[in-house]
């Protein structure tokens, strides 16, 4: 079964098995994730971590459940009581059901049956579309939990999601818009099939490296984690959730960091299928339930790359955040978009073929050089914008800036301030200055 033709065939029983398994190993991996997240940034940061509940602290995570579960409840008295309540469930069901487009494994037999059946739920042929728009409901419940808690931080919050989430999703798309171009399908298991020689992330690199940073910023991650920053906004849209609800709201959080960690891992490495062409040495590496070990070896590889990126670097201010989306990774998309297809029909065309390859090469050289001269004739931002006391007296209502230090900033330590005296001061007791 190698096309979408083949899924939708299995017994109603064997349906049920795969949506529980996949419900209880996305939940067990939550708990996973979050003990490891504090092993790996407490070890960053030379601490222990977690180490008392269970083996290693690894039921740590599971004490923390169980105390959100039995936690109070709190409801503020200006929210929106009906809509307070269903934000984290909107947040947390997309979360789940992206998964079900997910290959997780070539064709098996289920153990003590002889019914064989595919390691995924369920295909479709627009099936990355599916998971992009289910994932987008999910921002829903974070904006609707940020409004209907009558707070203003929580409203800040969830307005900084929407805009994140128009400003990366748009980007994410663009980026995938090459994938769909070279494997000639939307579905996630014929997009593995056509990863079997060389995986994409290698032919298409500058699409694979604008998912990565879109990805963070679509899930709210650190550095991009700006609608939950507690130094601006206390805690952002949650700020007002306790008990289960926030857990409901951590639930979504690290499942969405799985659904595009495991997305990556199908659009561009290859999917469940072994690495570094072990396959060619060992037979059966993507035989079985072997090529299960491959699927989450690659996504637990981009589970650590979040944690990395939060225990290395600082938030992101918000105005660098909008911008490196809206100026810099949408506009590569869609120049890099522009070059692949274009690649793509030369390819079809034969334009590479005979006397056209020494006049393509001239073309795009030329137009290099047009790049090179045009433009660039506008000051900077630096230039433009005066620096120091006067600036503020050019702007009516303007809260007075102090000048900057003469020489520029100063670096290191501040220098020690000095004040000057009228009258001295004496120092003998009794004695009047």
């Amino acid at each position: 079964m190698d096309s979408v033709a083949g899924f939708g065939n299995d017994p109603f029983w064997v349906i049920l098995l795969k949506a529980a398994l996949i419900f209880v190993i996305l939940v067990l991996l939550t708990l996973f994730n979050i003990w490891w997240e504090r092993r790996v940034v407490a070890r960053m940061q030379h601490r222990i971590g977690p180490n008392r509940n269970g083996p290693f602290g690894l039921l740590q995570s599971l004490a923390d459940g169980a105390k959100l579960m039995f936690k109070e409840d709190l409801t503020p008295k200006a929210a929106d009581k009906a809509v307070f309540v269903l934000a984290p469930i909107i947040a947390v069901i997309p979360a789940f059901v992206t998964f079900s487009v997910i290959p997780f494994g070539p064709e098996v037999t289920i153990p003590f049956t002889d019914t064989r059946t595919q390691l995924q739920l369920t295909d479709m042929p627009v099936a990355v579309l599916f998971v992009m728009a289910v994932a987008s409901i999910g921002i829903y419940g974070i904006v609707l939990g940020g409004w209907s808690s009558g707070s203003t931080y929580s409203l800040l919050g969830g307005l900084r999601s929407s805009a994140q989430m128009i400003s990366y999703e748009v980007a994410m798309g663009l980026a995938l818009v090459a994938v769909f171009l070279y494997a000639g399908s939307l579905s996630t298991s014929e997009i593995v099939a056509a990863q079997d020689d060389l995986w994409f992330g290698l032919i298409l690199l500058p699409s694979f490296v604008i998912y990565i940073i879109s990805m963070v910023g679509e899930v709210n991650r650190a550095p991009f984690d700006l609608p939950e920053a507690e130094g601006e906004l206390v805690g952002g849209f949650h700020t007002e959730y306790s008990s289960i609800k926030f857990a409901l709201f951590f639930l979504a959080e690290y499942i969405n960091m799985a659904t595009v960690s495991a997305l990556a891992t199908t659009l561009f490495l290859g999917g469940w299928s072994a690495p570094f062409w072990i396959d060619e040495l060992w037979a059966g590496a993507n035989e079985g339930y072997v090529p299960v070990i491959w699927f989450f070896g690659k996504m637990l590889t981009f589970i650590f790359f979040f944690i990395w990126l939060r225990g290395s670097l600082p938030r992101m201010r918000y105005d660098q955040f909008m911008k490196l989306g809206w100026k810099y990774l949408i506009p590569i998309s869609l120049a890099w978009i522009v070059a692949v297809a274009t690649l793509r029909v030369a390819r079809t065309e034969g334009w590479f073929e005979g006397d056209n390859l020494p006049i393509i090469i001239g073309v795009v050289l030329v137009a290099f050089l047009l790049l090179f001269f045009l433009g660039g004739d506008g000051e900077t931002e630096d230039e433009t914008r005066p620096i120091g006391g006067d600036a503020a007296a050019d702007l009516p209502g303007a809260y007075p800036t102090p000048p900057m230090p003469v020489g520029g900033a100063v670096r290191g330590s501040a220098e020690p301030i000095s004040f000057e005296r009228s009258t001295p001061m004496s120092t003998v007791p009794g004695e009047d200055a």
